[in-house]
């Protein structure tokens, strides 16, 4: 039945992240672009590192875009701005001047002394003159010159549209309100008319612009020139030779690869999608296949656990999403993204190894969809191996703060060098590029806040929490002072022996200090049935084997309880669970053995129920505990006793196969056995007996 259970679970685990696998492929897969690669990358200025280019069929030879820029702007510039005339202007001065001449006439006829008085006789001619100098100006247009137009001087031609007629005038011969005005000055004394200064206020009144300048025509006629310019400036035959193999890449050249390029996905495009997906699924594949073979092989307690498995792949999928979604942005660069959070945050609950791989999966895997090419593989390499070389530590803000000093140095060198290769100069090394640098590396302080979010979410550990449940003021720990003193003692000498232990070879000196200051909580419960905190009296006395074995084997489960009570995480949970793996209580099995020779006993009864440890850290630390207590029942040790305990206790949890399951390697063993002998020959050396006090 628990065999069934077993294969069963294993099985739901086995689907349950291939299922993940799958859909991490699928999701990135997705971002797919719907054209096809163009094979050859290329550089202005760099050599042609492939073989003889020959094109395979014919095709436009494509203006660059500073032609095309230049050409545009001639045009445009060369439209000239558009003003209508207003027919209705005309129409409503005319009326409104005569209806003002009679109001004016009427008004002087109340004059006793009226000078006007043979105009009132025969006003016609009057009315002619005003009405037919009005119309010939408003015929011809009087402008409202716009401010940008009249900066361009006297020989400024604008574009004149009366009905359907367009005409170009230069502007000094056209007139605004004050040169008709003018004009109307220069007239009126040569008109036979006796009365010219009666009609000159009223004509004044009445010369309003009719001329305005209309925008919206003006930019219909320059959108009409940019549609007459041709984008193609020649033609490539089939089996015309492109660029020659070590040739260098002239503008010419250059531009003729790009117009290559460009038909190449045109004609591609149309029927090569889902194939251009089907390539993108077989790389993407590839990349999270390894990437799940070294989970596999090198990460198998990651692999093991699904919320371990999700966290890591998650990063593939975000970082892909992340990239698609800036690459679509014009304004924006793939160089803002922080891909350095990955290696610190990986870093953090893992190792450096792993942060280190899964980066490298995270930038080729976005590679496929950046822009950038190389230089943004290159760029983002090498800062995340600046990252782990810069060790970066979240406990340590100083050491924080400045490696990402070293991150920004980092992609500013790395961008100048790729800019001195492919340029011949620092052009690349713009504002532009080094603000996104910048805020690159400002959003990579965000990894801070995101580990304590990512501890909760997945239920890791991080440093920092390590570090607070290492304070001794931590009611659990400051509760086992008080009522088992001697464990706590004991479980501060096996957290000294496990941390230089696991600095030695490389382990989680944090992680294991931190395990032996909790693993021995259990016996808070009934402290005086551990040998540690007696003084005298020893209770085993007065119970059978049986019963003190099962309150010595208890203290794990008391402590398991205890942890999850006060939300100790489940890291040391393990180190709780698995300090004595599936040990024998030896004294009390061979105590029982001794007074029940007869009966049939099931050892299970004194058997600790485990499981073994599988980490480094989880295996120092059940080695320093046997140690630790071994060592106490030594009475005046040597130097070769001491070393003899430290062989005997780690060959026998050898022979009982305790470290079947672990991580340790051999070496790492023989060099905790180094440490371990140092350590105890240092705490339980021989000391110089003194003389007693002489008697007065």
């Amino acid at each position: 039945m628990i065999w069934s259970q077993l294969f069963k679970r294993t099985h739901f685990h086995e689907f349950a992240n291939t299922l993940l696998i799958i859909t991490v492929i699928v999701l990135i897969s997705l971002l797919a672009p719907a054209h096809l690669r163009f094979r050859y990358a290329f550089e202005l200025g760099q050599p042609w590192a492939y073989k003889d280019l020959v094109a395979p069929f014919d095709f436009s030879l494509l203006k660059s875009k500073d032609e095309l820029a230049r050409e545009r702007e001639e045009a445009i510039s060369a439209v000239s701005p558009v003003y209508v005339i207003d027919p209705n202007v005309m129409r409503d001065q005319i009326d409104d001047f005569k209806q003002d001449f009679f109001t004016q006439l009427e008004a002087v006829s109340r004059d006793p002394y009226n000078p006007f008085a043979d105009l009132m006789q025969d006003p016609a001619p009057y009315i002619r003159y005003g009405e037919d100098f009005l119309r010939r100006q408003y015929l011809r247009g009087i402008i409202r010159l716009e401010e940008q137009h009249r900066q361009r001087g006297p020989a400024y031609v604008i574009a004149v549209v009366n009905g359907n007629t367009l005409r170009e005038y230069t502007l000094e011969n056209l007139s605004d309100p004050a040169t008709a005005k003018r004009m109307l000055g220069d007239t009126l004394p040569f008109v036979k008319l006796p009365h010219t200064d009666f009609l000159l206020p009223l004509l004044e009144e009445h010369l309003q612009p009719n001329l305005f300048y209309s925008d919206s025509i003006t930019r219909q006629m320059q959108r009409n020139v940019l549609e007459g310019i041709m984008e193609r400036k020649g033609l490539i035959k089939k089996d015309e030779l492109i660029v020659a193999k070590g040739s260098l890449v002239t503008k010419e050249v250059y531009q003729k690869l790009v117009s290559f390029r460009l038909e190449y996905e045109r004609q591609k495009a149309g029927w090569k999608f889902y194939s251009v997906l089907a390539g993108y699924l077989l790389l993407i594949s590839m990349l999270v296949i390894t990437f799940t073979v070294y989970l596999k092989t090198f990460a198998l307690l990651i692999y093991n656990r699904f919320n371990r498995l999700l966290f890591i792949m998650m990063w593939l999928v975000l970082y892909s999403y992340l990239v698609y979604v800036v690459e679509s942005i014009d304004i924006l660069s793939v160089n803002i993204i922080p891909f350095c959070i990955v290696p610190i945050i990986v870093k953090t609950f893992f190792t450096e190894r792993l942060a280190l791989f899964t980066h490298l999966m995270v930038v080729l895997i976005a590679g496929f969809l950046s822009s950038l090419g190389y230089n943004f593989i290159f760029l983002q390499l090498m800062a995340g191996i600046v990252v782990l070389l810069a060790k970066v530590d979240t406990r340590n803000w100083t050491r924080f703060f400045y490696s990402h000093l070293f991150i920004f140095l980092s992609y500013l060198v790395g961008l100048a060098g790729l800019s001195l290769i492919q340029e011949g100069n620092l052009s690349e090394v713009s504002p532009s590029s080094v603000t996104a640098i910048g805020l690159n590396v400002f959003l990579t302080l965000s990894a801070y806040p995101l580990i304590p979010l990512l501890e909760r979410m997945f239920g890791f550990t991080s440093p920092m929490t390590l570090v607070e449940l290492a304070d001794m003021n931590q009611p659990l720990l400051r509760e086992l002072a008080l009522r088992a003193p001697g464990t706590m003692q004991h479980s501060l000498q096996v957290a000294h022996l496990a941390e230089a232990a696991a600095r030695r070879i490389g382990a989680d000196e944090l992680t294991v200090r931190v395990g032996a200051l909790y693993h021995d909580i259990g016996k808070k419960t009934n402290p005086l049935f551990f040998i540690e905190n007696q003084s005298g009296i020893n209770p085993h006395e007065g119970i059978s084997k049986l019963d003190s074995a099962r309150i010595i084997i208890g203290h794990v489960e008391e402590g398991v309880q205890l942890a999850k009570k006060h939300h100790l995480p489940q890291l040391i949970i393990d180190f709780i669970r698995t300090h004595h793996g599936t040990t024998r209580v030896e004294y009390f099995y061979r105590s029982y053995l001794s007074e029940n020779e007869e009966a049939a006993i099931d050892e299970n009864l004194f058997r600790y129920p485990g499981p073994r440890p599988t980490t480094k850290e989880e295996t120092i630390l059940m080695l320093a505990d046997s140690l630790e207590a071994s060592c106490k029942s030594l009475k005046y040790p040597t130097g070769s006793d001491i070393d003899h305990l430290v062989d005997t206790i780690i060959d026998g949890k050898l022979h009982l196969k305790q470290l079947e399951d672990s991580q340790l390697s051999f070496r790492e063993l023989q060099e905790c056995k180094i440490v371990f002998r140092q350590i105890l020959r240092s705490i339980h050396h021989e000391r110089i007996q003194y003389p007693k006090p002489e008697q007065g």
